[in-house]
């Protein structure tokens, strides 16, 4: 992950949980760690919806909602700047349809007003062949899907 307001390197891990085609539901943590400018983590819940289809590109619009951790809010010159905040981020996303999934997503920070790209991919366990199909063994749809950022 990259944010481009405070210049920060960081890393995550999610889960992606497919209640059906279109719609999935993604717990997520990422973590910028203390040799950014701003050290902090988060902890939250984002909804994916696959709106668009491409040969075997799929592209997404997410919301994510969250708790923010800020460790080094005393350094800031913000004013209101505190440990404890909350968070929503609005977005857009591209993968693809395989089990092994790169993704690159650009979201945008309501509450800090600052925008950061995240790049990834996502592992489909189960699933038949290691950049295959995107076909599950002896299933039609995968429930639980793994993903890290």
């Amino acid at each position: 992950m990259y944010n481009f307001q405070s210049e920060s390197f960081g890393a995550g891990a999610r889960v992606s949980i497919f209640p059906n085609n279109r719609l999935s539901f993604v717990p997520q943590f990422s973590y910028y760690p203390g040799f950014n400018k701003v050290h902090e983590y988060y902890l939250g819940l984002a909804l994916e919806y696959k709106f668009f289809r491409i040969n075997q590109f799929v592209f997404y619009a997410i919301g994510h909602a969250g708790y923010d951790a800020w460790l080094n809010y005393e350094s800031s010159g913000m004013k209101g700047a505190k440990k404890n905040n909350w968070d929503f981020e609005g977005g857009i996303g591209v993968t693809t349809n395989k089990c092994l999934r790169p993704f690159l997503e650009y979201r945008y920070n309501i509450k800090f007003r600052e925008t950061h790209l995240r790049l990834g991919v996502l592992y489909i366990f189960g699933c038949k062949g290691g950049g295959g199909s995107g076909r599950s063994k002896g299933r039609k749809n995968s429930k639980l899907c793994p993903a890290y950022t």
